[in-house]
């Protein structure tokens, strides 16, 4: 691991999490790996469940380290990149008769008048003048020894936001501190840093003075980026850029500056999205340098598949078809990710890339995040599969032991071509004859591990070789994150619905109009049609007093006496639950009472109505799920979201964002606007390290300009890429995308 050799001491671990290296400037003693001894400020800390070499140059206690670790500060780069949330000016003094109010300001002023008031209630006022005129200052909270400091007769500097009151113009709970008259105002601007208990902000302001005025501050301020991309970019330098944004001067632009729109703040956002572009490019590069089975289209499987379903390809999933057929044809690992809306075929896709595979004497898995949408893959892949004479395995953890030795039998002879399963599939146990395709579907929902896990079991019969993978999601991924969080994916879309399919129909209805929603049921069931009605929760809720499962099921159960209704949700046993599905397949369940874990994977082009308890409670994604569960088949259906009233502002724009849009990728465009990045992505368990300065909507232009500078740096420059993907990503630079 060639880039090991930038690594600045402390964040160097070997893959035992013990540290490496002998100083910041012998790069080649951490290069070779080999243990040598470190200097004894270094202090190692436990960050997590990770091992990091924390701070060389500061002294600090274990409880301040513990609390830097929470902020994601480890040494002293983290610290030089832990900038600012805002800034506080108190480089200029108001009058009080003349200061600004909607703002934060500073005011001066001896104090003439100090009381306990305990009417309304018991607080803490304060009465300061100056030359222009009189301010009251409150605080509603405060201690016995406060009364004493800020008696009559003190001078005190005061900032905050003025505000007219009771007592006219005050302040309620403003920064304060005793002054004499004359004393000079601070030269720069002060800056504000998101802390955490027990670390207030003049330790935290403190320590990052002194790494920027020690003796790292050259290595850790060194500029990474030649000089020839700085000119032709026009960027300003990094450790300019750092010094103004941890001490802006008097005359810089506040606005600027909390907008992030300063051009300092534009060089740490585009360093920032280059760093995650290198890192992508890399991750890329790295896999395209190791083995797969080559496994060409030899037509023979594929075609009889083909011949046998009931409906053609449309142009999409022939596309998208062609571009993995390409890939699995070569000798290194596919790392594709396919996207397509909900009911846009995607599970035909991945039939017909397992088909290549096996066509090729190769074993293919499908894993899913569920256990009713793995049962759905299992039985239309057998469906499929059977008549091509393919013996389909199905594993899960609800298995029977014997019943699943059996089928660990089958698949380690190589009996089983097509397994498919849940998170059973990377067991141990499990040990795969001839692994050469893995297909994770609703992939976000798996943690970084787990997909790791399932890839390297291909290793088991093919040391030197990997298998091909293919993450399928149905949700859709807006264009910018795409660019950003998926550079290092070959990415392929179905853009289009198979015919014959018509829109679902969306209504708005408040919980009071209950009795209207249950007629539509009546109705519905009674033409012959089949119906969801889906609830949040499965047992009451103190906290969330939401409409139950069980207690919806029982309530149903006694209005519709003629109908047979159903109940699933994720606490019924396996077999229940596939049972429960198959009934409601067959149309001998009617209406079929359910929690989310029908939001994939269940397809019955017989219900035409779902019925959405709470919707105001779901997001965007699992409501554009939910509803996709109807409309499969060629009658006009319809999707009742029921809400509670009163709506907070974020349910009103989601319910409103559902309602006026069908298609995924606007869905997910203006759900990306909501969340952010981070909620969208699942990042938590997901190991995608977050853009922490830079905004995809907003700093588009400047992840253009960095894909232009990825390009140019790993071509021309790859040990300056390297430096700077070291500063940004220092030890996560470990893992590598699965």
């Amino acid at each position: 691991m060639h880039w090991l050799k930038w690594m600045p001491l402390w964040c160097c671990r070997d893959s035992t999490g013990k540290a490496v290296g002998k100083s910041a400037d012998t790069p080649e003693s951490v290069a070779s790996g080999e243990p040598t001894r470190i200097d004894d400020k270094t202090k190692v800390i436990d960050t997590g469940g990770t091992t990091a070499i924390s701070f060389v140059t500061l002294s600090i206690n274990q409880k301040v380290q513990e609390k830097l670790s929470r902020l994601g500060i480890c040494n002293e780069r983290d610290l030089v990149l832990h900038l600012p949330i805002r800034y506080e000016d108190e480089t200029h003094l108001f009058p009080i008769n003349h200061a600004p109010q909607g703002r934060t300001v500073q005011v001066e002023g001896v104090i003439v008048h100090n009381e306990v008031m305990l009417k309304p209630r018991r607080q803490l006022v304060c009465k300061i003048t100056d030359d222009s005129g009189t301010l009251c200052m409150r605080f509603l909270n405060f201690y016995g020894s406060q009364i004493k400091t800020y008696a009559v007769g003190k001078r005190v500097r005061l900032l905050g936001e003025i505000r007219h009151g009771f007592f006219g113009a005050e302040m309620i709970h403003p920064k304060c501190r005793i002054v004499q008259k004359g004393e000079p105002l601070a030269v720069a601007m002060t800056p504000v840093y998101s802390i955490t208990a027990g670390l207030p902000q003049k330790i935290l302001s403190k320590l990052i003075q002194q790494v920027l005025n020690g003796p790292l501050n050259a290595s850790l301020l060194a500029e990474t980026l030649p000089d020839k991309i700085v000119r032709k970019y026009q960027l300003p330098g990094f450790e300019q850029s750092i010094c103004i944004l941890h001490h802006p001067p008097p005359d810089t632009p506040v606005d600027l500056l909390e907008l992030r729109t300063h051009s300092a703040w534009q060089r740490i956002k585009i360093d920032e999205l280059l760093a995650q572009q290198l890192s992508m490019r890399m991750h890329y590069r790295q896999r395209r340098s190791r083995k797969a089975p080559k496994l060409p289209q030899k037509q023979t499987l594929c075609q009889t598949f083909q011949a046998q379903l009931a409906f053609s390809l449309t142009a999409a999933q022939r596309r998208v078809v062609a571009e993995i057929s390409r890939d699995l044809a070569s000798p290194h690992p596919m790392q594709r990710l396919l996207q397509g809306d909900v009911g846009s075929g995607k599970t035909i896709v991945a039939a017909m890339a397992a088909l290549q595979a096996i066509d090729n004497g190769y074993q293919a898995a499908i894993m899913a995040p569920t256990e009713i949408l793995a049962e759905q893959h299992f039985q239309k892949l057998s469906t499929w599969f059977e008549p091509l004479g393919i013996q389909v395995a199905w594993l899960s953890g609800g298995q029977r032991k014997k019943a699943k030795q059996m089928v660990l039998a089958t698949i380690e002879s190589g009996e089983a071509m097509l397994v498919v399963g849940t998170h059973a599939l990377f067991q141990e146990q499990v040990s795969f004859y001839q692994l050469g395709l893995t297909i994770v579907d609703e992939q976000h929902r798996f943690g970084v591990h787990q997909r790791l896990a399932l890839r390297t079991k291909g290793a088991q019969s093919q040391p030197d070789s990997m298998p091909h993978q293919l993450m399928m999601s149905a949700t859709p991924i807006p264009r910018t994150l795409s660019m950003s969080y998926f550079a290092d994916l070959d990415v392929s879309i179905i853009d289009e619905l198979p015919p014959g399919r018509s829109p679902v129909v969306t209504k708005l209805v408040a919980d009071s109009r209950r009795n209207e929603v249950v007629a539509r049921i009546q109705h519905a069931c009674h033409q012959g049609k089949q119906v969801y009605w889906v609830c949040p929760l499965i047992e009451e809720s103190e906290t969330l007093q939401l409409q139950t499962a069980m207690e919806t099921h029982e309530n149903l159960s006694r209005i519709f006496p003629d109908l047979k209704i159903g109940l699933v949700h994720g606490r019924l046993p396996a077999q229940e639950k596939t049972d429960m599905m198959l009934r409601f397949k067959q149309a001998e369940i009617q209406l079929l009472v359910a929690t989310t874990v029908i939001e994939v994977g269940v397809d019955v082009p017989n219900a035409s109505l779902m019925v959405i308890e709470n919707a105001e409670r779901m997001g965007l994604s699992q409501l554009h799920q939910l509803r996709g569960r109807v409309g499969r088949g060629a009658d006009a259906s319809v999707c009742i979201l029921m809400y509670q009233q009163p709506l907070s502002e974020i349910a009103r724009k989601r319910l409103k964002i559902i309602f006026e849009n069908n298609d995924g990728f606007e869905i997910a465009r203006q759900d990306l606007h909501l969340r952010g990045p981070g909620e969208f992505l699942g990042a938590r368990q997901s190991g995608i390290p977050m853009l922490r300065f830079a905004d995809l909507e907003k700093d588009g232009a400047l992840l253009t300009t960095a894909q232009s500078v990825a390009d140019e740096m790993l071509n021309d420059y790859p040990q300056w890429a390297q430096r700077h993907v070291q500063r940004w990503l220092g030890d996560k630079m470990e893992y590598l995308r699965v």
